[in-house]
């Protein structure tokens, strides 16, 4: 079990804790807390192990905090299009439980996650061009302090001009400030028309452009995904399909069935230089679709089975989207790693799996000099270190460059919060 709480999903070696608590409510979890503080024993809130960037490691061992238990839907206010869930129910369970009430959790991720984790680290997805972020859904929490101590922030008003955003500071602190233990979360209507379509290009240049000339004409889009020749050559040997091995968009369109249809023939036109474009006649077609882009991470780490790989997750103003993605293709072509895109791009966050084997020094070398040319290209360029995955221990080195000065406020705040430093550290920071 130790094994299972220091790992996760990162490319980082594992960091196993002392031992491993299972919280079944927010009061025990405040009890754990609690005695942990008293003995100054680190705490690493665990949800469902899909991190990334190493953010349930136990770099200085401790108590894996396992919140995967409090997994109870709360309420469900259809009238308001709210509800409150305990930390560990995972984003699958919430909506197949809101099935029948014509409402929806929107971010759309390719992990199962729980949704105290994806609050934890900001998490977005595939929707984010349309709904937002964690950061955006999340209208209140409840927050257990490094002492022990149980406090509920923001509540089920849509908007508060009463003081601090408390919620906001939580969401996307990686557990560092406290542990979430309850949120509540907006909701939406399931849109009455969805279409999708998958169109491929003779290049990435193409392909980067139609998106913001699509977000630029405001078309009802829902989601629009984009994938390299690389990884569209992964996909092909991972699902057993035969699409065309070129870059290629993925596209929804939700709305009204007039709006959708008149956006996807702009759409047509917009991408008349594309090599082809396909549309999903049927539901069982758009969810084959979806599916095949949701397999994508795990196709590209088959192109060499038993590596993890890094995965990147940059995100750019969406104008420099194009200038992005070129210059660190330019890179890869310097050096013998492969290296799958794939990303939101409608937000301008794309990702690369930079596959090496962490046994040759070699290639350990080539991918930290493809990842650390991409972060600094995607900083040059007003974007970020990381659109969605967190900082966790992978992305600590970077977070000087982005922030600056303000990364001392943060560590104020820090040392505000949990002056003993028992609350998941190491992790964004050190202090």
């Amino acid at each position: 079990m130790r094994e299972h709480h220091g790992a996760g999903e990162s490319h980082l070696p594992a960091q196993w804790p002392d031992a491993v608590v299972m919280a079944r409510s927010t009061e025990e979890v405040a009890e754990a807390v609690r005695i942990a503080h008293r003995l100054c024993v680190p705490i690493i809130p665990y949800g469902a192990g899909s991190s990334l960037e190493g953010q349930i490691h136990a770099p200085f061992g401790g108590i894996s905090l396992d919140l995967s238990q409090m997994d109870s839907i709360m309420a469900v206010n259809p009238e308001d299009m709210d509800c409150t869930v305990a930390c560990g129910v995972t984003r699958q369970a919430l909506n197949e439980h809101l099935r029948d009430t014509g409402l929806f959790f929107p971010v759309d991720l390719g992990a199962h996650a729980s949704l105290g984790g994806m609050a934890s680290t900001r998490a977005s997805g595939t929707t984010t061009v349309r709904y937002g972020s964690m950061r955006d859904l999340v209208l209140g929490l409840t927050v257990v302090m490094p002492d022990g101590q149980i406090i509920k922030t923001g509540g089920r008003a849509r908007k508060s001009a009463a003081g601090y955003d408390l919620t906001r500071l939580m969401i996307g602190s990686e557990g560092t400030l406290g542990v979430i233990t309850e949120l509540t979360l907006r909701l939406f209507g399931i849109p009455e028309t969805a279409q999708s379509a998958m169109c491929s290009f003779a290049s990435i240049e193409e392909a980067t452009e139609t998106v913001v000339e699509a977000l630029q004409c405001g078309l009802c889009l829902n989601r629009i995904e984009l994938a390299d020749a690389v990884q569209m050559n992964a996909i092909n040997r991972y699902s057993g399909t035969d699409l065309p091995e070129q870059p290629t968009l993925w596209i929804e369109l939700t709305g009204s069935s007039v709006q959708v249809a008149h956006d996807m023939a702009l759409l047509r036109d917009l991408a008349e230089g594309s090599l082809r474009f396909d549309v999903a006649e049927t539901a069982e077609a758009a969810s084959k679709l979806w599916r095949i882009r949701h397999t994508a991470l795990y196709a590209a780490r088959a192109l060499r089975p038993g590596i993890k790989g890094i995965s990147t997750d940059v995100c750019v103003p969406v104008s420099k989207l194009p200038a992005c993605i070129s210059a660190i293709l330019e890179v890869i072509a310097t050096t013998s790693i492969v290296a799958p895109l794939i990303g939101h791009v409608g937000d301008g966050n794309f990702h690369l799996v930079l596959l090496h084997d962490p046994a040759r020094p070699d290639e350990v070398e080539e991918a930290r000099h493809i990842n650390s040319n991409l972060i600094r290209i995607a900083i040059e360029m007003g974007g970020t270190c990381t659109g969605e995955h967190g900082v966790g221990l992978g992305k600590k080195p970077y977070l000087e460059a982005e922030h600056g000065p303000a990364l001392d406020v943060m560590r104020g705040i820090k040392r505000a919060l949990d002056p003993a430093n028992i609350m998941n550290p190491g992790k964004i920071f050190d202090l």
